[in-house]
């Protein structure tokens, strides 16, 4: 068994009967991508981002997003030393390998904003200086659905900087029972042993970056693409930044098969969390595709694998 595949099970014995999802997750940091989990509050989403950076041997920093949350509460903060008569950068809990945005929807665009630089560039620019951040640096962000009491949606220039959007959903019937029967999560968080070093992280993410896609296989992302431009089933259609993170995701999900190539396949297997925060419906096509997986799979019906 591979330590990624060690990490899974790690992570699915916490997170019980969403081994698909975890396998999403997973794809997404491999693939250098930041992961956004949405559903309703009690499924897990806090849980298994704690249960990620404990099994990959990262360190971890938890934000809660709340209506009163500022920048500087996310970024850090210049604080005058009266000592040294200078002012000394604090850092906030963005200089994190894995940085958990719990609730991202209940505070402001402005303190949403605050992520953009890091998300995108790996790094943030504070007091006119630039600072760079961890290597690897992942951000894992939660959200309740918009319909809830108190949250700001999230703006599409926000949504776009996540390469991946999940949802975990309701346990099974076995799940849930095992879950009754069994030991409180938190308990079995911090009993969590490594499963990785970060180091061996990066070079899992290196070899993705070689896993070999065909012209075939592009032939294949970039008709997708196309379909979702010229479709009038979509406001807008897929940018080229999703492009490239639907691409990414299909070399990380093969290589977590083993496999040193592409298949159309591992592009299906990703499309769902790639596109369904990226793609909003028009009319009649909004009654039809109600999830990211209805999304997908209209989407994967209407373009044929060349």
């Amino acid at each position: 068994m591979t330590k990624i595949e060690q990490v899974a099970q790690q992570v699915g014995a916490i997170i019980l009967g969403k081994q698909q999802q975890i396998r999403l997750a997973l794809a997404c940091l491999i693939a250098r991508g930041h992961l956004l989990i949405e559903d309703v509050p009690g499924v897990g989403k806090t849980t298994l981002a704690h249960a990620l950076a404990a099994s990959l041997g990262l360190n971890f920093h938890r934000i809660q997003f709340t209506s009163d949350l500022l920048p500087a509460d996310v970024l850090g903060v210049a604080v005058y030393n009266s000592d040294r008569s200078k002012f000394e950068f604090h850092p906030g809990p963005i200089f994190s390998q894995v940085v958990l945005a719990d609730e991202i929807n209940r505070a402001t665009p402005k303190s949403q904003s605050a992520l953009l630089e890091a998300m995108e560039e790996h790094q943030v620019t504070i007091e006119g200086e630039t600072r760079r951040l961890p290597d690897p640096f992942f951000v894992i962000a939660t959200q309740n659905p918009s319909h809830q009491i108190g949250t700001f949606p999230l703006p599409e220039s926000q949504l776009d900087r996540f390469l991946m959007r999940i949802e975990l959903g309701y346990p099974g019937p076995e799940a849930e029972r095992a879950l009754l029967r069994g030991e409180n999560r938190r308990d079995l968080l911090e009993r969590i042993q490594p499963c990785m070093q970060p180091a061996e992280l990066l070079v899992l993410q290196r070899e993705a970056q070689q896993v070999h896609a065909s012209d075939a296989l592009l032939d294949y992302v970039q008709a997708l693409i196309n379909h979702t431009r010229r479709s009038a089933d979509y406001v807008s259609g897929l940018s080229p930044r999703a492009g490239l993170a639907l691409a990414q995701a299909a070399r990380a999900w093969a290589l977590l098969d083993a496999r040193k190539h592409v298949v159309p396949e591992d592009v299906q297997a990703v499309l769902p969390g790639v596109v369904g925060h990226r793609l909003s419906p028009t009319g009649a096509a909004r009654e039809i595709t109600a999830t990211s997986a209805d999304i997908a799979a209209r989407l994967i019906a209407s373009v044929a694998i060349p």
